[in-house]
């Protein structure tokens, strides 16, 4: 072997191990915020109060009814639409918060059969607004002309996609690792 190929291996030889050696450390810090971001984070953090469970729902509604108008725009309702509109946005609008935990019980209270009892009624209840919201919008999109209804398919799809519901293993608003758009 010559000394040139001899010092190349060496080289490479070298790099590979610091690269192994160093690994750990960039490993280490790959995911975690720098001290100094992480207080500035806190310090923002302070300074604003914690929302109320009733301030996220009224932002929540406040935000639920901009895309509504949006949406109602974008699709040019017009007036003999307006019937339908207006009972598709009652029928699919969710409950409160206050409405859905207005008859909490301490499960701790409860024995086991209560506790899967009361998970299978709710289970039900869902099912049962599912079917109440995919009713409201087949009777909505009905009454939709081919334009509008091909605009409200569009809307659906990027509604989907951005709430992680897009065929893959997405679990809608619940999933954080949903890719969003």
């Amino acid at each position: 072997m010559t000394s040139t190929a001899s010092r190349q291996l060496i080289t490479a030889a070298l790099a590979a191990t610091l690269t192994v050696l160093a690994a750990p450390g960039f490993a280490q810090n790959a995911g975690a915020p720098s001290p100094d971001l992480r207080a500035q984070h806190l310090s923002q953090r302070a300074d604003r109060p914690a929302a109320t469970p009733s301030e996220r729902q009224a932002k929540m509604q406040q935000r639920r009814a901009e895309r509504q108008a949006a949406l109602k725009a974008k699709l040019n309702i017009s007036a003999e639409q307006e019937p339908a509109w207006s009972a598709f946005v009652a029928r699919t609008t969710p409950e409160t918060w206050s409405e859905r935990h207005a008859e909490r019980q301490d499960w701790a209270k409860l024995t086991t059969p209560e506790r899967l009892d009361k998970m299978q009624a709710r289970q039900a209840e869902r099912a049962a607004a599912m079917t109440s919201r995919i009713d409201a919008t087949r009777s909505f999109y009905s009454a939709l002309k081919p334009d509008q209804q091909k605009l409200f398919d569009n809307q659906a799809q990027a509604h989907m996609h951005r709430t992680g519901m897009h065929g893959k293993h997405g679990h809608g608003q619940h999933n954080p690792m949903a890719p969003r758009s």
